[in-house]
């Protein structure tokens, strides 16, 4: 039954920064590419996007910035292993500049998406983290 649901990604920005552009113009592509999409609006809070991941029971969180709000993005991921939400997928998209975008990685971040990037390979990505993320559940149960 899971696997016939479609992806469910939570776009969200948090920190600060308030440029949302390019976040909207993401989930509006995935919600018509078939994904079903959760979208918040700037400024979230990790324990919010936590909390907003268990209830929804997302497959992927994808982070936007613009502004080096994804240096909060390691403290998203120990909140996800806090929260037992390790299979959870994360992905950054926006404006992270090459060392930053290691940290990430190292952090447990599975993709980093820099502006300009097709749309389609974003979906593509998500797509196949979700199977990846439903496999690894299905094995666990």
């Amino acid at each position: 039954m899971a696997e016939r649901r479609p992806p469910k990604v939570i776009v969200t920005k948090i920190g600060f920064d308030g440029h949302d552009r390019g976040s909207r113009v993401v989930a509006a592509y995935l919600r018509d590419a078939g994904m079903e999409v959760v979208y918040t609006p700037p400024w979230q809070e990790i324990g919010a996007v936590v909390k907003l991941a268990t209830e929804e029971d997302a497959d992927v969180i994808g982070v936007s910035s613009l502004a080096t709000d994804h240096l909060l993005v390691p403290k998203l991921m120990d909140a996800l292993r806090a929260a037992g939400l390790e299979d959870v997928q994360v992905i950054v998209g926006g404006i992270v500049p090459p060392k930053d975008e290691r940290l990430l990685l190292e952090a447990g971040v599975a993709r980093v998406f820099h502006p300009g990037v097709a749309l389609g390979e974003i979906a593509e990505a998500v797509r196949m983290l979700t199977r990846d993320r439903r496999s690894l559940l299905e094995g666990t149960l």
